[in-house]
């Protein structure tokens, strides 16, 4: 964790949304939660329940989010994810791919693939 001054749920929350290139807004939407209610999180307490829908959203802990520990979802760290998939998870708004889209996806990849060479 960050050692120069205490970090919020809020700081956390954006710093995540950031690297996963989604707004705050973005993220307070998909998980539901009233106009801005992440916004009041700087100088307030979420409840547990929001907090987790928050962290289902960009897929973290809620240990993270409070500042508990510096792995952003151990039980995922090791699920085989890379960056990449998490990037178009978050695409599909972190909901399962179905697997028609999967077969595009596949499909625009080996196009892409094909045209390096030429």
């Amino acid at each position: 964790m960050r050692n120069t001054k205490m970090t919020t749920i809020y700081d956390r929350i954006k710093e995540i949304s950031n690297k996963k290139g989604v707004s705050i807004d973005y993220v307070n939407d998909k998980a539901g939660l009233s106009n801005k209610a992440i916004y009041g999180w700087k100088k307030s307490t979420p409840k547990a329940d929001n907090l987790q829908k928050v962290a289902d959203v960009l897929h973290v802990s809620t240990d993270y989010l409070l500042g508990r520990t510096d792995e952003m979802n151990p039980a995922q760290s090791n699920n085989g994810l890379s960056g990449f998939d998490e990037e178009i998870m978050m695409a599909f708004d972190g909901k399962p791919i179905p697997d028609e889209d999967k077969e595009k996806l596949l499909e625009f990849a080996r196009f892409l693939r094909s045209q390096r060479g030429k």
